[in-house]
């Protein structure tokens, strides 16, 4: 496993994806940041170690089928959800891939940096 946990950060808008890496690391964590699901699976380490920030809607490849790889994979991965909407679909979505949280963009920036502490803490422990 990697000594540093890695925050994935997948999310086909380039602004909020942007935007996300860019409040990670000013918190001081290791960021690697892709625009799709699929770009994400294929270059990702099964060795690493962290949390999945996943867009509730991805082209390509779903939220759902990606989670579906990284179990056959042997990849455990704490999954933080956001989305543009509330709508109970992509909350079940969430709830079936076991997210660990769930955030409505815009995203409040404090409450996230809290739920990936809490992720790398217990996963660390």
């Amino acid at each position: 496993m990697s000594k540093t946990p890695i925050v994935f950060v997948v999310d086909e808008d380039q602004s909020a994806r942007r935007g996300l890496t860019r409040l990670l690391r000013t918190a001081g964590h290791d960021v690697r940041e892709f625009a799709s699901a699929l770009e994400f699976h294929d270059s990702l380490d099964p060795a690493v170690s962290g949390c999945l920030v996943l867009d509730a809607r991805m082209p390509e490849l779903s939220g759902g089928e990606l989670q579906a790889e990284l179990q056959a994979r042997n990849v455990d991965l704490p999954v933080i959800v956001v989305a543009a909407d509330d709508e109970p679909e992509i909350r079940h979505q969430a709830y079936a891939m076991k997210a660990v949280g769930f955030f409505r963009k815009p995203v409040d920036g404090t409450a996230l940096l809290d739920a990936i502490d809490w992720v790398l803490r217990s996963a660390s422990s």
